[in-house]
């Protein structure tokens, strides 16, 4: 890779030579109050600059930075990202030691920030399985955050839709409830407060939902985003955003 290229990507991966924050363009019609994103692509955004795995990673960190802001500016209520699954366990050790490491480190770095921005910030997954010390952090950013009220920010960590599913149908039996409601089981689930999304995003061009949210997005819009996730940015929110305001939902109806 050429010197420049070299330097034009250490750059973006360090988050330098960014543009000041932008407004919003004319508000958009029909936001939808709650917007979930598969955050896909670091990975190939790393390699197609000639970086470690853990530089894309890094990168779509900001990415989603960025994102968060844009999306609290628009008016959107609940966002829920995709940041580790319960099949990413199964990654090569030294890239899960890696995002481990990342995910502390943006718990410490980002979430006073988000906070004084009024962003509340939640957890859904089984954290069982993650470090003491990572847990610790994640108990202490929704303690801190959780009075704020302008976006709430649900992150996937640990998550699988299926295993959401199971873990709320256990606990149900637990409690003695064999023939549930909607409503019922709705409570049980990782996030029962968390929004159905109208609109689902996902990056770099795949067309799947992965196993996420698959009880909550029975009805949401798909809108499938050809960038490599460290390169959408707030401007590719709004055109998201401004194609499911063109859509009809008819939720089974004609």
């Amino acid at each position: 890779m050429a010197i420049a290229s070299r330097f034009s990507a250490a750059r973006s991966v360090l988050g330098l030579g960014k543009a000041a924050r932008a407004q919003p363009r004319l508000p958009l019609a029909r936001v939808p109050n709650s917007i979930a994103i598969i955050m896909d692509g670091n990975g190939r955004w790393a390699r197609s600059h000639g970086l470690p795995t853990g530089a894309g990673h890094r990168a779509g960190a900001r990415a989603l930075k960025e994102v968060v802001r844009r999306a609290g500016d628009l008016g959107v209520r609940d966002l829920t990202v995709f940041s580790f699954s319960t099949e990413n366990w199964n990654r090569p050790k030294d890239e899960v030691d890696d995002l481990m490491v990342l995910f502390s480190e943006m718990i410490d770095r980002e979430v006073p920030e988000l906070h004084a921005e009024g962003v509340q910030i939640r957890f859904i997954g089984r954290r069982d399985d993650l470090e003491p010390a990572l847990r610790a952090r994640i108990d202490d950013a929704e303690a801190l955050t959780g009075g704020n009220g302008r976006l709430r920010l649900f992150i996937a960590m640990n998550y699988g839709g299926r295993q959401e599913i199971l873990d709320a149908a256990a606990r149900l039996a637990g409690a003695g409830v064999t023939d549930p409601t909607e409503e019922q089981f709705r409570d049980a689930l990782y996030g029962p407060d968390l929004g159905d999304p109208e609109l689902v995003i996902r990056t770099s061009g795949e067309q799947r939902l992965s196993n996420f949210l698959l009880w909550q997005s029975a009805y949401s819009e798909l809108y499938f985003a050809p960038q490599l996730w460290p390169d959408f940015g707030a401007d590719d929110l709004e055109a998201a955003i401004a194609d499911y305001a063109g859509r009809e939902r008819r939720f089974g109806g004609r």
